[in-house]
């Protein structure tokens, strides 16, 4: 019975020092040093050349996917949505307060896009949506990051600036990245920007 037993704690010892042993291994700036290399180097990839973007959204352009996205393109629904942005995009490139009206309080069914509303804006409807609402923002004034959105209704008349409008043949209507809005002079919502973005 105690040739057993120190055989069990032997054991113990020889696996408790091997992991010591490798825990003191990571900690070792050699190996971490030998870690970031490798994801320095994995992160350095030189970017596309014009001619290998151009390969590249050849090759996607053949795919299913590709294939898809330019019949929509192409189609009364998908030329309806890019006339609509084209009506906007001066707005979207300068950074330019938008008139828009809200028409629905929610999204598209099935949508993925966070908290949104439907606008009109020159007499187009657009989803405006504003992401998924991350927690603890605004945690020193006690305030959710869109609760001041969710005080609107339809027929709320706003101003909005985005940076961005996209598109996908999900949607009926163009997306407007929301990232700022204001009712009656009051900011509603300023997009808080992410930390070591431009």
């Amino acid at each position: 019975m105690k040739k057993i037993i120190s055989i069990v704690i032997l054991t113990l010892v020889i696996v408790g020092g091997l992991v010591l042993s490798f825990a003191q291994f990571k900690k070792s700036p050699v190996a971490r040093r030998d870690i970031k290399t490798e994801v320095s180097k994995k992160s350095k990839q030189r970017p596309l050349s014009a001619e290998e973007r151009k390969a590249e959204l050849k090759k996607w352009e053949a795919s299913p996917d590709g294939i898809q996205f330019n019949q929509w393109k192409s189609s009364p629904a998908g030329q309806k949505v890019f006339a609509a942005e084209a009506k906007i995009m001066p707005s979207i490139k300068n950074f330019t307060a938008m008139e828009a009206v809200v028409t629905s309080l929610s999204l598209p069914e099935g949508s993925r896009l966070g908290f949104g509303v439907m606008v009109q804006i020159e007499g187009e409807d657009f989803i405006l949506s504003f992401g998924i609402e991350q927690p603890g923002k605004n945690s020193l004034n006690l305030q959710r990051e869109f609760d001041l959105l969710r005080t609107l209704k339809v027929n709320d008349k706003i101003s909005l600036k985005s940076k961005n409008v996209s598109h996908a043949p999900k949607y009926a209507y163009p997306i407007i990245s929301g990232d700022y809005v204001e009712k009656e002079g009051e900011i509603m919502y300023k997009r808080t920007p992410r930390k070591g973005g431009c």
